[in-house]
């Protein structure tokens, strides 16, 4: 699955961070977790996989493999099945799939599009059939199961109206999705208008409910004309069916030749059916593309015959497939056995192993990514796995080489991380003959030449260089955002432009684009052409700090751009500051004195500021004298409530001044809480930890 994370490193997850802390929710022991822990650590597993829905779904462009992504939902799972009290109405596991994007009409299905729950071995198949027995009071040879294909595509809902299409939708987050019924259209496989039932009439309203899907061959055409473009290529064929039928033009959508499965329909009062299996007939009946490799199946011995022999018999297919979906036929025992929020407890889906090939290393390079993270990657003897050649895997980083002991010429076990992701397992060192090679990972970025700094504590290396060609489109968007610059009408699509065009290589030529550069863009007429050079002009005038933000320094959030801002008279001052000079500032530790003197010192960040210089953006702070009170002086505090003689920001800036700090969220390093009125959750926050609380008027007399 490709990766693309479009996060700045100033002060929010990048590229070492984001690996960091997935890697640390991934693999803790959720046995572990006790009353203390359990709340922090299931909100940091919902912020993960909210983050990582949209850029599964949203932006067609996922960070993580499909494996990962289970993994992080069952850690949240398992907390809060141990934990209730720490479920929120917002969380990953009370609602069923991805938010849905502005751009189509919402649509709300008639009947929960749900999610099944998965089983990755046959211990976890066995687990469900026993409580589904269990549950229903019945004995094995009571019950009979349905085995279909798990079909790698995107979920779709159908609704036809006295036989005719009137809507097509996707899943979106179970109960509302997107009408993409121009779209649906499209599709070849999907009737127009059903055919009459021979055994049964076809009822007024139905709804069904299949899978959109693209075929291999199609897949890999889609992806090789994606490559001539220069334009990412889709991760898997799921990913790829998603962003067919999310295209607002129909034309697309009809070029990627998609196809459909039906395999379930809504409840329906006006057809006289009582299990699954009779279903499945009257959609083939009524002129519906059901998938023909269906099985019945009674107990635990057929339905493992079934997964196995289409464990290797789905390569033959034209159409990819990851997994066996397992129902309960009867409908009565269906509605008996009833659903979760997210899953019905009458279906599982049990999830294929992925495979694994041996190969050899052939070298092992470092790629720069767009965040200035190195990221070293294995060249590999090409080798076909899971039914696609992989000649590359991601090491993540030297720890990981060093972990794993991978080196140049080493015969190696790879498979695809939730089939997509080609990973290295283990290194074959019985078959080392001594001639393989160590990889020492370089100090120096591989595309500019400047330094790459690997901070303590961190796994990752950087490159130092603002001008990084490997970095540019993020840092510029980083640059002109509004936290940065604030640089109106310079948004993603237009820096990419100009970087098309080539009339910017890094942030400070903005301000040197003149009115036909920007005029001869697409869409660009004279007044919005006027509107971006006013904005460009204007931001020249914004203040150090917000510079400083804008530069992408690493550690160099808002809050700490404002530290130095406060210490230094401008930039000069600052860029010749030494360590020393920069760590015995409150709040500047080693670790971002460090990064700030590495940065300054890299020639072509040099180069870039002389060209801010010279365009006239400002770099003087208007450095104001703290007026140090010790009853503020080193110590961090919480606002809250309504005050009534200062705004926020007066109360923020007076405590700042006074020496103090303020953060957005209480914690045990509060030292006291500002109480308004109308407070909120921050109050019970306060008294949960024990800290101080400070009235409006005991602050008053404070700052005197």
């Amino acid at each position: 699955m490709m990766e693309k994370n479009s996060q700045n490193d100033s002060g929010k997850n990048g590229g070492n961070n984001f690996q960091e802390k997935l890697k640390y929710l991934l693999n803790f022991d959720t046995s572990k977790i006790n009353k203390n822990n359990a709340s922090r650590i299931a909100e940091e597993l919902r912020d993960e996989i909210n983050k990582n829905n949209y850029y599964y779904y949203i932006n067609n462009n996922p960070l993580i493999s499909d494996a990962e992504y289970d993994n992080l939902l069952r850690n949240l799972f398992d907390i809060e099945t141990r934990f209730p009290e720490v479920i929120t109405p917002d969380s990953p596991t009370q609602r069923i799939g991805a938010p849905v994007e502005g751009g189509f009409p919402t649509v709300v299905h008639s009947e929960k599009m749900l999610s099944l729950q998965d089983a990755f071995d046959y211990s976890e198949l066995k687990d469900f059939l026993n409580r589904v027995y269990r549950d229903l009071n019945v004995s094995e040879d009571e019950v009979e199961f349905v085995c279909e294909l798990k079909i790698d595509g995107l979920a779709v809902s159908l609704l036809y109206e006295n036989g005719k299409l009137v809507r097509g939708a996707t899943r979106g987050d179970g109960e509302v999705g997107e009408d993409v019924t121009s779209n649906i259209k499209t599709i070849k496989t999907v009737p127009l208008r059903l055919i009459s039932g021979y055994y049964h009439k076809i009822p007024s309203i139905l709804e069904v409910r299949g899978e959109a899907y693209l075929s291999k061959e199609e897949f890999k055409r889609i992806n090789e004309e994606r490559l001539q473009q220069g334009i990412f290529v889709f991760a898997n064929p799921r990913n790829s069916a998603a962003g067919s039928i999310r295209q607002i033009d129909p034309k697309i959508t009809a070029g990627r030749k998609l196809n459909v499965f039906i395999y379930a329909m809504a409840a329906n009062a006006e057809l006289d059916i009582d299990s699954h299996y009779e279903i499945l007939n009257f959609l083939k009946e009524v002129g519906f593309r059901v998938n023909p490799n269906i099985k019945k199946a009674a107990g635990f011995e057929e339905i493992k015959n079934f997964c196995e022999y289409w464990k290797d018999k789905r390569k033959e297919l034209s159409y990819e497939t990851d997994g066996i979906v397992i129902k309960v036929d009867s409908l009565e025992y269906q509605k008996r056995l009833g659903q979760t929020t997210r899953n019905p407890r009458w279906a599982i889906a049990f999830k294929f192993p992925p495979e694994e090939k041996t190969t050899r290393v052939i070298d092992i390079k470092v790629s720069v990514g767009r965040t200035g993270a190195l990221t070293p990657v294995a060249v590999l003897e090409p080798v076909v796995v899971s039914g696609s050649t992989v000649s590359n895997a991601t090491l993540h980083n030297e720890d990981e080489i060093r972990k794993k002991d991978v080196r140049i010429g080493d015969l190696v076990l790879i498979h695809k991380a939730g089939e997509v992701i080609p990973e290295i397992i283990k290194v074959i060192k019985e078959k080392r003959t001594g001639s393989e090679k160590p990889f020492i990972m370089s100090d120096k970025c591989p595309v500019c030449g400047s330094d790459a700094v690997r901070p303590e504590g961190e796994a990752v290396r950087r490159c130092t260089s603002l001008a990084c060609p490997a970095i540019q489109y993020e840092a510029i968007v980083h640059f002109a955002s509004k936290s940065g610059m604030d640089i109106e009408g310079l948004g993603p699509a237009i820096v990419d432009k100009l970087l098309q065009k080539k009339l910017i290589k890094d942030a400070s030529d903005i301000y040197y684009l003149k009115y036909d550069d920007i005029f001869g863009l697409e869409n660009f007429k004279e007044k919005s052409t006027n509107n971006l050079l006013n904005a460009i002009k204007k931001s020249k005038n914004q203040p150090l700090s917000r510079l400083l933000f804008a530069m992408g320094i690493r550690f160099v959030g808002e809050h700490i751009a404002q530290v130095f801002s406060n210490n230094f008279k401008d930039l000069d001052e600052l860029m010749n500051a030494g360590f020393e000079d920069l760590s015995n500032i409150f709040e500047i530790g080693p670790r971002i004195a460090q990064s700030v003197v590495t940065f300054f010192k890299q020639p072509q960040n040099r180069a870039i500021i002389e060209k801010l210089r010279k365009a006239g953006v400002n770099f003087k702070s208007g450095k104001k004298t703290l007026n140090i009170n010790e009853q503020f002086y080193g110590k961090t505090f919480v606002l809250t409530g309504k005050l009534d003689s200062f705004t926020r920001e007066e109360a923020k800036a007076l405590i700042e001044n006074s020496g103090g700090k303020v953060a957005s969220s209480v914690s045990k390093n509060t030292s006291a809480i500002v109480v308004g009125a109308d407070a909120g959750s921050k109050l019970d926050d306060a008294i949960r930890f024990g800290i101080r609380q400070i009235t409006e008027e005991d602050f008053r007399k404070m700052i005197k």
